[in-house]
């Protein structure tokens, strides 16, 4: 351990970082993590999916000395990550895969580059791994770590448990070399890390825990209706206000699946189904056209995602929730992991779950207990009028402090709420007075006076209950009895077919009655036209990049993808165009300044994207000057992107000034340097505040008639004693970002 601490301690990681991968700085607990390998040090790492796995133990294989071996589980995700590296390094046997999928040539030609020191990461999946012939291997050559991706299928109380998961400490102990442990995985109760550390004997791990919210994604819950017709006129022009960017949808059977693609193509969008169904040739060329950018859509069932690293997927549906909110979680989380935009958008109905439920009544006890529990979580997470990262990230056991994550339906929408205590004890008295017999519609059925069949044979009609909410509609006594739910006061019987029981907390409840809030607009049975999509938040790094440069720049990717059989992302990823968009760099110095580009992938792709940039702010007169791009271009353009990013967060501009040590008047000289440009940016929150809004009119009115933006023209025009010269900088500001981009 002193050789590692010895060899490793004078490396500047952070030049390493920005020389392979194109990075200034690391995410989270990744520094650390890579510091403890790289020190000898075994580690267990809880990173969210997008949080940086993978560089976790890519870094610091690429420097140690030896080969790392990298067990997973994903055949389909090994092949993107070893032609990611290889990109990266554009060194092409710097990564090899070893695995079912190879014959025995490129096996021989994989172990050649190994036993020949070019090899660093070695990806296997644990059943390769138990071959006799592949241990007899490893035990020859010099190995510097283990890297166990996906180690939650270590236990049997993890989501996903794999039975050949639980044999790897026993050949890592036969191949007999001493060397550290890194296990990952992007979920893990403390029942599933304890399982992980014990089982792969590794006491003495650095436990690092990241955050599991993901600012980037928007979660929103809606109402589905009871026609799949409506539901699919919505995807529909979801999808098409989401053109040309890359989307899954998940449903929980096959035929649906089928269904929607199917209806997709017909209206002229590319989309692809996947699904356990399809035989194992279509599956992969499904999922390498969706990864080509080839079809914008896959529609699928939980069986697509795990096994891909596309990073700008852009948007998730959920046309079924799904039956727990941890495969929610995971399937969300194949949105937006570049950090860029990120919208999930969920579809709810209490028939979904009812139908949920009936396939549970032939589950054992135990089966049944932990279905259950799983699903009312997902149902509370649904039907809440609370912040949709507080009930997730609680889920996981982490506490979300914020009272408005400002990226959510019910933190940007709130949803209306009345007190509702004297309702609550008169469902639970009534569900009392019942003998605890009935189901859901049958008790509301009582309250609002339905004098149907089933109430009048059950006499139910005579009771003092029957009609005395009738002046409330059905909604609202759905609604108070999904709260009492959601407050464990009442919970359905799914052995007796969703009949509610009353629990210990409602007894309680009712001696000790207290005010709770139910949100009264909150009915997911109602089949009314959903809202437009168009209030759902641009989140994400991609506010303010040049729209038209960043299509040319796609095209340009996408041409040299088809041409080097590899996936758009890989060449560069979205984030990396949107950040030549501000930047606009030029030259081969200029692009090794860009976030994600290292000095491989300038020397590699650089010069074709520099050209069109270079073309590009030629042909709109985009006034680069050389010596802002060669000399200053970290400085400068470092202040540029902040000052958008800033302003992107609605950040006040007093604040952005004060951060950066700039006066008002040099803070709106660099604002004027960005849209002249033709980078747009809204300060429309900030104007609102700052200028009268019958001086906006004037102003705005006035930049439109005269034949000049001069601001003592205009100031002159308007009358200099009334309006300030700060004002109509500003509304200038405004006025080119809307009507002169």
């Amino acid at each position: 351990m002193t050789e590692d601490k010895k060899d490793f301690c004078d490396i500047d990681l952070y030049k390493e970082l920005k020389r392979i991968f194109g990075f200034s700085k690391f995410k989270g607990n990744q520094e650390s993590v890579v510091k403890n390998i790289l020190e000898g040090k075994n580690v267990l790492v809880i990173m969210p999916t997008g949080g940086g796995k993978s560089l976790c133990y890519q870094l610091p294989a690429l420097i140690k000395d030896g080969t790392a071996i990298i067990i997973s589980p994903l055949i389909s995700l090994m092949k993107n990550q070893v032609d990611a590296i290889r990109e990266m390094t554009n060194i092409n046997g710097i990564a090899h895969f070893l695995n079912s999928s190879l014959n025995k040539h490129e096996v021989l030609e994989v172990k050649k580059d190994i036993k020949d020191g070019v090899t660093k990461l070695l990806y296997v999946a644990p059943e390769s791994l138990t071959k006799a012939e592949n241990v007899s291997f490893l035990k020859e050559i010099q190995i510097s770590f283990y890297a166990i991706d996906e180690a939650h299928c270590i236990s049997e109380w993890g989501h996903d448990f794999r039975p050949e998961y639980r044999r790897i400490r026993e050949i890592i102990n036969n191949i007999g070399q001493q060397v550290p442990i890194m296990a990952l995985t992007a979920t893990a109760t403390e029942k599933v890390r304890q399982d992980i550390i014990k089982n792969l004997e590794i006491s003495d791990a650095e436990v690092y825990i990241s955050s599991f919210n993901r600012p980037n994604l928007y979660y929103e819950v809606r109402q589905k209706p009871n026609d799949d017709t409506s539901l699919n006129k919505e995807i529909i022009r979801f999808i098409r206000e989401n053109e040309h960017k890359s989307g899954i949808i998940y449903c929980l059977s096959r035929k649906k699946v089928e269904e929607i693609a199917e209806m997709l193509c017909l209206n002229n969008i590319k989309a692809l189904p996947y699904h356990a169904g399809l035989d194992a040739v279509t599956r992969a060329e499904n999922q390498d056209k969706f990864i080509m950018e080839d079809v914008d859509v896959i529609v699928a069932t939980i069986a697509f995602g795990m096994g891909i690293d596309k990073p700008d997927v852009r948007y998730v549906i959920h046309y079924d929730m799904p039956k727990s909110l941890e495969g929610y979680y995971q399937e969300t989380g194949r949105a937006g992991r570049d950090g860029g935009e990120g919208k999930c958008i969920a579809f709810y109905s209490e028939k979904d779950i009812n139908k949920l439920e009936k396939f549970l009544i032939d589950k054992t006890v135990s089966e049944r207990e932990v279905a259950i529990q799983l699903m009312e979580a997902t149902i509370s997470y649904a039907e809440s009028a609370v912040c949709r990262r507080v009930n997730l990230l609680r889920y996981f056991g982490e506490e979300y402090k914020e009272t408005n994550c400002n990226n959510c339906d019910n933190c940007l929408h709130p949803k209306d709420k009345i007190e509702a205590r004297e309702d609550i004890v008169t469902v639970i008295e009534l569900i009392k007075q019942v003998k605890q017999m009935f189901k859901t519609n049958h008790i509301i059925d009582i309250l609002v006076g339905n004098k149907n069949t089933a109430i009048k044979t059950c006499k139910h009609d005579k009771l003092e209950y029957f009609g005395i909410g009738s002046e409330q509609t059905e909604g609202h006594w759905r609604a108070v009895i999904r709260q009492c739910m959601i407050e464990g006061f009442i919970k359905k019987d799914i052995e007796s077919y969703g009949i509610l029981k009353i629990t210990s907390e409602g007894e309680k409840y009712l001696k000790r009655p207290y005010d709770i809030l139910v949100p009264e607009d909150h009915d997911y049975s109602n089949t009314e036209k959903m809202e437009s999509f168009e209030n759902i938040p641009m989140n994400g790094e991609n506010n303010g990049v040049d729209k038209i440069l960043f299509s040319i720049l796609k095209d340009i990717r996408k041409s040299i993808a088809s041409r080097e059989k590899l996936p758009p992302y890989i060449i560069f990823e979205d984030r990396s165009l949107s950040d030549m968009t501000i930047q606009y760099p030029t030259t081969l110095e200029g692009m090794k300044n860009i976030i994600g580009v290292g000095e491989a992938k300038a020397r590699k792709y650089g010069e074709e994207f520099c050209k069109a940039i270079k073309k590009y702010v030629e042909d709109n007169d985009i006034e680069i000057p050389e010596e802002l791009v060669v000399k200053s271009i970290i400085n400068k353009s470092g202040l540029k992107v902040y000052i958008i990013k800033s302003i992107d967060k609605k950040l006040s501009l007093e604040d952005i000034a004060v951060a950066k040590n700039l006066d008002m008047d040099e803070l709106l000289t660099e604002m004027e340097s960005i849209v002249s440009s033709g980078t747009k940016i809204d300060i429309d929150y900030y104007i609102d505040e700052a200028v009268d809004p019958y001086h906006q009119e004037e102003i705005i009115e006035c930049l439109k008639e005269m034949q000049t933006d001069d601001i003592q023209e205009v100031l002159k025009e308007l009358g200099e004693d009334e309006y300030t010269e700060e004002e109509v900088r500003l509304m200038r500001l405004v006025f080119i970002s809307k009507y002169g981009q």
